[in-house]
Order: C-alpha cells, then structure tokens, then sequence
C-alpha cells in the first residue's frame, strides 16, 4: 500500500519535474511513511511514498522492465502476483526484485493494456512506456482503491488523493456545486465526478492512455455483469449444496491470498456474519496468526460488543476493542475530513479511523474486513425493502403486504416501520419509478437529498436543472433492465454506496490516514463474478438475507451468529457534536451565521434552524442527521482548504507550474 503522484505533458523536463514531484509527494506521505521514490525522463514525472508490506528489502517503486522502457508505480496489492510470476518466469521472463509490483511490467511488455486483466488485486497503477511515450492509468475492478486527475497548462496530472494535485494545480482547490449536490444525495459523487473543480476520479475497472500526441482514451475492461433475467439456458448450480461447496472453496482461496504479506496481518471482528466469517476462515484453513480488532459504544443500539466477545471466544483470538464515545467522534472529525477530502452524511468513518490507529499502534500494517459481502451477496435491508416493495406494488391497496416491511429495521431505535400508517407513507415513495433502475434506491436518496433545501439560493439556482434520478440513470448500461430486480439494485448499490462512500472515505481514507492497509477478500473479483450468476433465491430467500453465504459458513460459526440478522455497522451521528446541549468550538464557529455566508454554500437561516434543532435534541430520523452532518463536512472542507491555500503558500505553488514549460 502506498501513495502515488505525477503527471505527463511534452514540455515536462526531468530537472524541472522532481521539485514538482517532491511537492506532490510529501503531501501523500502518511499512505507511505517507509521511503520515496522518483522517475523522471522527458514528458513523465512519477513518485511513489511506499508502506513496505511485500518483498521489504528490494520492492522500492518505480519499478522497471529489463529493458528500462517501461516503469510503473501502484498503489495496492497483485494477490495473485506469485503465481503470475511463475508463469512469467516459465516464459523467460527475468526479475530483479521479490516484489508483486514486478509483474505489472512484465504482464504490459507481454499483452499491452490488457495486462490489467491477468491481475487478482486492489490497485490504482501509472505505467510509463517509454518507446511509444504514452501514460497508462488504471484502477481495480471494485475501485478499493483511488485515482484522481486534472488537467493544466497541456499536462495531465494525477495522484492518490486530491490534495497531491492541489500542491501544484492550486485552482482545483474549488469546491464544485454539482459534487456537492450528488454527495449529499448519493452520499457520494458519482465517477467520474469529484467534489472539486476540474478534477475527475477514474472509475472503477477502467484503464485511461494518454498517447504522445495527447489523445487521450478510457475504456472499462471489467464491469459487475449479470444474467439475463429472461435467460432460458441451464441452471449454472445443481444444487444450494453444490453452490454453497463452491463459494466456500472460493472464499477459502481469496482469503488465502490476501492473507500473502512480509508483516503481520490483522483483521476486523465487528461481531456480524460477513467479518466473523473472514476470521473464521483464517483459523480454520490456513496457518496464518492473527489478530483481532473491533470498536464498542456507549450506546446500546451501536453496540455490538457482545457478539464479538463471542467470536473471540469462540475463534480464541487475541483481540483488542476501541472504546469509542459520542465525544471521542465529534473531537476527530475534522481530522478525517481532512483525511477523507470530501462531504459525508454519517459519522460511522471516524471510529474506524481510531481503531486503525490501535491497530498500527499494535505493531501491524494490513488488516482484512468483511467490507463487501452485503453488496455481492444481497445483504442489505434495501435489497430486501426493495423486494417487499415490489410485492407491494403489484396489489397497491393491500394492507397486509406492507406490513412485511415490520420485519425490517429491528435494530433502529427510530424505526420507520415503527408505525404501520408511517411505513406506509414512507416505503410507499417512490411507486412511479418502479419500472426504473433506481428503484430500491428512492426511498435512501429523497431522504439524503432533503439537505438540498439547506443550499443556498445561488447554488441551487446552478442546479435548476440538475434531476438527480434522472442523471443517475445516464450512468447505468443499457441492458440494465434486462436483469432481475436484484440484480439491478445490487449494481446500483455497487457503484453509489460501496465504490463511492464505504471503500472511499469508510475505507481506503480512514485506514490510510494511519498508514494501514485495508483488505477485502468479499471484493475478490472471482467472488463477484460467481454471486452474479446467482439465482435470486440464493441470495434472498423470502426475508432472509446472504442466504447462500450463510450455507457456505455453516460449520465454522456459532448457530447465533451464523443465523443473525444483519445490523450495518453506525454510530452517533449529530449527537457526537454537542456535550450536554454545548456545541464542540470549530462545530459552533463553523455552523454560525457569519461562516455560512462567508462559505456561499448553504442557506445560513435554514442552517441555524437545523442546528437548533440538534442542539436541543430534536433531530429525528436519518434525515436531520445526514443533513446536519453533510452540512458540517461540507463546511470543514471549506475551511481546510481556504487555510491551506494561504497567501504565503499560493503564488509559490502557482507559479510552479507553468515554471515546467522551460525545457
């Protein structure tokens, strides 16, 4: 795990391009705190900071091919690179390093940009060739890992985060009303969009070429594809037994190789089905120590300690718990804003941010999570809401079928089945979109998207057009209608909730912002690919969520966890922000009058009414809370990014740039 900067254009000059890429770079240093490296050579600057956790002793980036033509720098892991090196060597290939970076040179000498397709992995990779004096970027399949890029003076510039940009292109530093808009709706932007100005996120399972005459083409070589719901061919699975024998032979396999590592290995036991699995597969099929870690709150709906006490006992684990109070989140906040460099609508990323803390301060740099399995195996309330739904839909006058929707939500103490007449209301939002993508996801969007009345009058004048169904929908394939109801709200979920917000500022941003690497071996694209032929029933039977999961684990969990019904990991959201009715400082400065108008970004009335509301205790349901938060977030960007681009740091990195067109 690392980070990784540079650019590419025809008037990048080597003695020019280090100071740039020093600048860059240092910005980037808590990805990598082990070293840095730089390559230079005319039209390509690329810098790496390295977190040393595979081949320590020779794996330093850039890496190159024998011929010194083509020179990569990655952030992430290959996990299959051992058996790719082995074919490579069998076909004369010749390794100066022990490394898995190696591979992604040899693969690209051998079969171009379809090397990415060979490779098991998360990743975010810049590849030069040399000869043909063209830039390759790519992203991994789920997009666990992030990859930025702007464009200035005739140059393309990219890096692992957004603040390594802003180091030398200071305008990007602008936040941009549209990704606002999408982050507070979708909770988060949607690729290629970003929430800054003339900065775009290359998607998941893309590989962008920029070619020496400046032509510039993307395409997706790997996608979450499934079946056609009318297809009439044989069934892929002759039994649940036989499904349930094969997913697990596969878990076992993608565990075992995201398990590869020259340091420790930890992992996340949040008490649920998904990360117990993990652990349980560890104890029970490889010889791999490992160490457990978890967060507990103060507040019993939160709480899951009692079941991950359990899987410790049961897995005889050594573990460490974070015990984290509504405070403790309120006072780190800003620090994962800073970390995470974009809006939120919940507080759930910053515990996870403290626990990898405790984890790096236990000696350890890789953890693996169960992030993942509720998007691949049909997890999530909204999969099963969705599907009662439906039902509904089909007989709208019933009154018995939405009271199915009671069977949901167990776990909120502000329930929106917790009146039958408010269910109703409530789920049944939306019907007219029923024969459309993005229904399961109305219901989660109308209520994130309510914090748009808190805008300003200007902003939401530059979005009088702006439909955000509508333009969600433009993202989505054409045949997306052809597949099953599941199958299309998966899909949507994949690409909204976990690229976008869980892997990005729950994931990647809060691990590495303590230089620890997360791994998800749910997200293993094998994994993927096996869920999506999936009949429906495998994965939701009746209410039943992960069904077929479920059966693949049974043997190596307790009968409570095995059958336990899914609780999302949350925690204390505005609440976190106010200690016995007093805002935190920087939440009073930030939410008053006279920042929200220095800002221009949100309505300072609407605001202070919202915040008295919190204040006071008030604030009900998801929807005061994703706007008070989202609020909050948006605000602390603003005020970190004014800061940093502080007059006496501005014209030195303005002028830095155009400073390149002297070769």
């Amino acid at each position: 795990m690392c980070g990784i900067a540079g650019f590419t254009g025809p008037d990048v000059a080597p003695d020019r391009a280090r100071p740039l890429l020093e600048r860059m770079i240092r910005t980037l240093a808590h990805r990598g705190p082990d070293g840095y490296g730089f390559h230079t050579e005319p039209g390509i600057g690329l810098a790496h900071a390295r977190l040393s956790i595979i081949d320590l002793a020779t794996g330093d980036q850039p890496i190159h091919n024998p011929r010194r033509t083509v020179w990569t720098v990655f952030n992430g892991e290959i996990f299959n690179f051992v058996e790719l090196r082995d074919a490579l060597e069998a076909d004369g290939a010749v390794f100066y390093t022990r490394s898995d970076t190696e591979v992604i040179v040899h693969l690209y000498d051998r079969y171009g940009d379809a090397f990415v397709e060979h490779l098991n992995g998360q990743f975010a990779i810049a590849l030069w060739d040399g000869e043909r004096r063209r830039l390759v970027l790519a992203r991994d399949r789920a997009g666990i890992r992030p990859l930025y890029f702007t464009r200035e003076g005739g140059r393309t510039w990219f890096a692992s985060e957004v603040k390594a940009l802003q180091a030398v292109v200071p305008q990007t530093a602008t936040l941009d009303p549209l990704g606002i808009a999408q982050t507070l709706t979708y909770w988060a932007p949607a690729d290629p969009d970003t929430v800054y100005a003339g900065v775009r996120s290359l998607p998941p399972g893309c590989v962008m070429a920029i070619e020496a005459d400046g032509r510039e083409h993307t395409h997706r070589y790997w996608d979450w594809e499934f079946p056609d719901a009318a297809d009439t061919s044989p069934a892929t699975f002759r039994s649940v037994e036989h499904a349930a024998a094969e997913l697990r032979e596969l878990l076992i396999d993608a565990v075992r190789l995201q398990l590869r590592a020259d340091v420790p290995v930890g992992a996340y036991l949040s008490g649920g089905l998904d990360s117990s699995g993990i652990v349980a597969l560890i104890r029970g099929f490889t010889d791999t120590p490992v160490r457990t870690f978890s967060v507990a709150f103060e507040d019993a709906e939160f709480d899951e300690s009692a079941h991950q006490q359990q899987m410790v006992r049961h897995l005889g684990t050594e573990h460490t718990t974070l015990h984290c109070t509504a405070r403790d989140i309120g006072e780190a906040f800003p620090r994962f804003v800073r970390h995470a460099e974009v809006p939120v609508l919940r507080t759930a990323p910053v515990p996870l941010m403290l626990l990898a803390g405790d984890v790096r301060r236990a000696g350890y740099k890789v953890v693996l999570t169960g992030e993942g399995a509720d998007e691949v195996f049909g997890g999530y309330d909204l999969f099963k809401e969705a599907k009662v739904r439906r039902f509904w839909a089909r007989q709208p006058d019933s009154t018995w079928r939405p009271r199915l929707l009671e069977r949901l939500y167990g776990y909120l103490g502000n329930s929106p089945v917790r009146s039958p007449a408010f269910a109703q209301s409530f789920f049944g939002q939306g019907r007219e979109y029923l024969d459309r993508p993005v229904f399961a996801h109305v219901p989660r969007w109308t209520t994130s998207m309510r914090a748009l009345g808190l805008l300003s009058p200007d902003v939401r004048a530059q979005l009088r057009d702006w439909n955000p169904f509508d333009a969600y929908e433009a993202t989505l394939p054409a045949g997306i209608m052809g597949w099953s109801p599941i199958a299309r709200d998966q899909y949507v979920e994949a690409k909204s909730l976990l690229a976008g917000y869980l892997l990005a500022a729950q994931g990647d941003r809060v691990a590495m912002a303590n230089s620890i690497e997360g791994r998800f071996p749910y997200l293993d694209h094998r994994l993927i690919e096996f869920a999506a032929k999936l009949p429906p029933s495998y994965k939701i039977r009746g209410l039943d969520e992960k069904y077929l999961l479920r059966r693949a684990l049974v043997g190596l969990l307790p009968a409570d966890i095995l059958q336990r019904t899914k609780q999302p990991y949350r925690a204390p959201d505005s609440r976190s922000f106010f200690v016995d009715g007093a805002p935190l400082d920087y939440v009073a400065e930030l939410m008053g009058a006279d920042a929200l108008r220095e800002a221009g970004l949100f309505d300072a009335a609407a605001v202070g009414r919202l915040f008295d509301k919190c204040r006071s205790g008030r604030a009900t349901g998801f929807a005061d809370n994703q706007a008070f938060v989202g609020v909050l977030s948006t605000m602390l960007l603003h005020r970190q990014l004014r800061d940093r681009a502080s007059p006496a740091d501005g014209p030195a990195v303005a002028a830095a740039v155009p400073a390149l067109a002297v070769a």
